[in-house]
């Protein structure tokens, strides 16, 4: 009994999990922690491939890697709009308990994932580097970037099937899988990030060839994880033939995702090019900054993605109380995690700077710019969190809105006009600070009207009618 026992629970922890029952602060914070972890193990995937070329190669291939991301995450975007309505409808239709619905969804996930990783295939290596000559990338790093780059599309395949499935397992409510899944895959990047660049001398080329083979590992088992799964669904070869009713919510729902994640690599472009201006040891400490900020960050978005998960089973379950419950408790969680993490950020940045490059001069600087951004992420706790209630809800416009307005309406202009009006003998381009001080004020707009909008927000209407 003790044995049989012991098994049904584990099986269960690696199940679909119904957050429609339950305290809602327990019900989201069981689904948060094994996310977090997870998305902790996704960020140490670009982390590996900063600190071992930073090692092995030097700073201007870390610049190299820092770099060619803004380029990466724009042309990624489509795959954060198809995972991001894949996994309010999934976790809709699981929770209003509709299998062959959710069939339909997971099939159709599939196919829009092959044909837009095949489109990316073809078109992105036509296109990097033109896009890196017009950021004005140093000469020094552009084959470096450009090579990362092209590495990185031709497989393109695994990261955006890992992104997408993993998506549909987490509106099941199953972030248990997942994370297991990305462990293996991330202690296989980083033993491969080490093999390739250290021991064969392939440099930057090296830990993109890592990340891609890891990437298609972490796809694959998602994928079995997925087919095993015949209490909740099950997927037969007709539910992969594209549905223009599947296809259209999925577009509906998951495109202002991806439009947002659009404007804001475009946005970063835009700053990535006056970056780059400040030259190599400012970009290398952007790279140092974005890197430390992806780790800080992942609470923050942990807790968004499980705010939607959350709210779109209930939305399904038609329990609209448990949503506002919801809501409450899960950014109060965030704000207090947000917190610490600010305090720990401002109290060992400089230990956590040394890890990415030995060179004093640079450590200082990224921590510097470090400190200037910690309370951001307070703000930014409030964004993802009400954010992920919204689009969870079926409103995933409002978000969108809120991105253009802070990105591209204020932190542009205020990037550019700092830098503008701090010119001098000694900063020809302005301070380098503008960067970090327009992340800052757009980070703490962004949670305001965030607060706004959900408080008289249009998300209520639509967490009453179900997609």
């Amino acid at each position: 009994m003790s044995s049989s026992g012991s098994r049904g629970r584990l099986a269960a922890l690696f199940s679909a999990q119904d957050m429609s029952q339950g305290a809602p602060w327990r019900r989201i914070l069981e689904f948060s922690l094994p996310m977090l972890i997870g998305n902790l193990a996704q960020q140490m995937y670009n982390t590996a491939d900063s600190v071992i070329v930073g090692i092995y190669v030097g700073d201007n291939a870390l610049a190299a890697v820092g770099s060619a991301s803004p380029i990466l995450n724009l042309l990624l975007a489509l795959f954060v709009g198809v995972s991001t309505g894949a996994g309010i409808l999934v976790s809709q239709y699981f929770g209003a308990k509709d299998k062959e619905r959710l069939s339909g969804v997971v099939g159709n996930c599939l196919t829009l994932t092959l044909l837009s990783s095949l489109i990316i295939m073809v078109i992105a290596p036509f296109v990097t580097r033109p896009l890196l000559e017009l950021l004005n990338t140093p000469a020094s790093i552009l084959d470096w970037c450009s090579d990362y780059l092209n590495i990185f599309f031709l497989g393109i395949l695994g990261f955006a099937a890992y992104n997408i499935l993993s998506g549909v397992l987490r509106g099941l409510g199953d972030s248990l899988s997942s994370l297991v899944f990305l462990i293996v895959a991330t202690v296989l990047n980083i033993g491969l990030d080490v093999w390739f660049v250290a021991g064969l001398r392939m440099g930057v080329a090296g830990v993109a060839l890592a990340t891609i083979l890891a990437q298609a590992i972490s796809a694959v088992l998602c994928f079995l994880k997925l087919i095993r799964m015949h209490d909740v669904f099950v997927l037969h070869a007709r539910d992969l033939r594209p549905m223009k009713d599947c296809v259209w919510k999925i577009i509906r729902l998951g495109v202002p995702s991806g439009v947002t994640q659009a404007i804001f690599s475009t946005a970063m472009l835009v700053v990535q090019s006056l970056t780059n201006s400040f030259g190599e040891a400012v970009i290398a400490c952007n790279v140092i900054v974005m890197r430390v900020d992806g780790f800080a960050m992942m609470p923050n978005f942990t807790f968004g993605q499980a705010m939607t998960t959350y709210t779109g089973q209930n939305v399904g379950a038609g329990r609209p109380d448990r949503v506002r419950a919801g809501a409450k408790q899960g950014t109060l969680m965030a704000l207090g995690c947000a917190a610490a993490l600010t305090l720990c950020i401002l109290l060992f940045g400089r230990s956590l700077m040394a890890i990415f490059t030995s060179t004093a001069s640079l450590v200082e600087m990224s921590y510097h710019m470090m400190s200037i951004l910690a309370v951001g992420y307070i703000a930014m706790a409030i964004t993802q969190s009400l954010s992920g209630v919204m689009r969870g809800a079926g409103d995933t416009m409002t978000p969108m809105w809120i991105s253009i307005v802070t990105t591209v309406v204020l932190r542009v202009p205020i990037a550019y006009g700092i830098a503008y009006f701090t010119r001098s003998a000694d900063y020809p381009v302005g301070r380098p600070e503008s960067v970090f001080i327009s992340l800052l004020a757009s980070w703490v707009l962004g949670a305001l009207i965030t607060l706004a909008a959900y408080r008289v927000g249009r998300w209520r209407k639509r967490a009453q009618a179900p997609v």
